[in-house]
Parts: C-alpha cells; sequence; structure tokens
C-alpha cells in the first residue's frame, strides 16, 4: 500500500515523472511528414551532396584576380551583392517551380532562363549544377516516381537545359517543400557556396569564414524578403558588374574554378 507523503518529491522523482509525462503527451505519429521533412532539407542543403557546387566560385575567382576583392572587408561586400542578384535573378523560378511542380510548367521555366541567361560562362554553370542536381536527387529519393520519370524522359533531350534554380525548386515541391522553405535554402546554398570558394583561394580562413556568414545571414533573410514570392516577369539582373565578372572568368589565365 502507497503512503502519501507530506515531504518535498525527490529530484530523482521529479524528473522521472516529468519524463513520463513528457511521453506521454507525445502522440504516437510524433515522427511525421513535417520531421520527415527537415532530414530531407539538411540532406539537400549538405555539402557532401555531390552536385557540383563547389566547382564554381560565383565571379568571385575573377574578383579576386582582377582586384576588386582584396579582403574580408570586400569578401562581405561581394558576398551581399551576389546575394542580391540571386534574389532578383533566380529566385523568382525557384518560387514558381516549387508552387507548381509539374513537369510542363518545369520545361517552360527552363526553356525561359536559358534565354535569360546571356553570360555564357554562368549558362553552363547552372546547367551543369542542374543536371548534376537531378541526377543525385533521381538516385537519392527513389520513392518519388516524378523524379525517376523526369531523369529518364529527358536525360539527353535537347529541349531542356536543366537549369539550376528551376530545377531545385521543382525538386523541392516534389519533396514537399513549401516555397518559402524553398527559396530561403536556395539562398543559403549560395551563401554557402561563395564563402567555401573564399576560403579554397585563401581569401579568408574557415574560422573567419563560419564567424563573416553568420554575420552576412541577416542580409540573406532581408533578400529573402526583398525577392521572395515573385513570378519570373519580375526576374532581372540587380547586380550587372557581377555578371560582367563572372563573363571574364572563362579568359583567365589560370583558374581555380569553372565559374
Amino acid at each position: 500500500m502507497l503512503m502519501e507523503s507530506d515531504g518535498p518529491v525527490p529530484k530523482k522523482s521529479r524528473l522521472v515523472n516529468s519524463v513520463d509525462c513528457a511521453m506521454e503527451e507525445a502522440p504516437s505519429n510524433a515522427v511525421g511528414v513535417n520531421q520527415s521533412l527537415h532530414w530531407t532539407l539538411w540532406q539537400i542543403l549538405d555539402s557532401i551532396l555531390p552536385t557540383g557546387g563547389f566547382a564554381h566560385s560565383y565571379g568571385l575567382e575573377a574578383a579576386m584576380q582582377s582586384r576588386m576583392v582584396n579582403n574580408q572587408e570586400d569578401l562581405r561586400s561581394f558576398v551581399i551583392q551576389v546575394l542580391e542578384n540571386t534574389g532578383s535573378l533566380l529566385l523568382p523560378f525557384v518560387y514558381c517551380a516549387t508552387k507548381s511542380p509539374d513537369t510542363a510548367a518545369w520545361v517552360k521555366l527552363d526553356q525561359l532562363l536559358e534565354a535569360t541567361l546571356t553570360n555564357e560562362v554562368v549558362r553552363k554553370a547552372s546547367t551543369s549544377q542542374g543536371s548534376a542536381l537531378l541526377r543525385v536527387a533521381a538516385s537519392v529519393f527513389t520513392e518519388i516516381q516524378a523524379l525517376q520519370d523526369l531523369w529518364r524522359t529527358f536525360l539527353g533531350s535537347k529541349s531542356v537545359s536543366f537549369h539550376h534554380a528551376p530545377i531545385f525548386g521543382l525538386i523541392c515541391g516534389f519533396v514537399g517543400f513549401n516555397s518559402e522553405m524553398a527559396q530561403r535554402a536556395y539562398m543559403f546554398v549560395t551563401m554557402r557556396d561563395v564563402f567555401s570558394a573564399a576560403t579554397r583561394l585563401n581569401l579568408i580562413g574557415p574560422l573567419a569564414a563560419s564567424v563573416l556568414q553568420h554575420q552576412v545571414a541577416p542580409y540573406a533573410e532581408r533578400m529573402v524578403q526583398k525577392w521572395r514570392d515573385r513570378d519570373v516577369t519580375e526576374a532581372s539582373q540587380t547586380a550587372p558588374l557581377l555578371d560582367a565578372l563572372q563573363g571574364c572568368h572563362a579568359y583567365m589565365f589560370s583558374r581555380l574554378f569553372c565559374s
């Protein structure tokens, strides 16, 4: 027979009781669809995913050789310009592809971006990353039949170019991300890759790059809020100098990156 006690409950008993309450309140399907999406998102953003993003510097290597980026403060300004241009030019394609994850609509978006990107270096970088991303996604997310069909249907086709922004949005739509999550993820991938390039180019150390990335993150969020949820008819180039620098990459005598 249990006896009631007027004294304080021992710490161990309180801890056990609190855990028991938490376990009782947790629903049986706690690991549901939303939780699974977190793991998928982290995998898509993981640098280990072999999409070729780290082969491109977004014009940073050319900017350094032209002496336009010389130090950490220059790098900060450069990254902010890249984020601004990514938001204004590419985020609309991510948004439209995620909002309506349809193959026919994606083909039109891909063809439109092909016509929009007049810079050959940028265009080739976009298509190489996009095709690699689709190949990886089709191999990893085998449970999504739409991705398998997309890869088989358009593999080797000359009607599409597999540009990175619309294919990124399409994959996000297929796996179940909402458009806000997809757009913010795309901006993060862009920021991450530029800082990775800066580290490999010995412009900044890994620790300093992490600190600077944390400091630039609020700017990235502002760009997301500024340019999010826009139609592709509103896509625009906001950094012409950056576009020119990226175009100069192909004419450099020696280079580490593809773009």
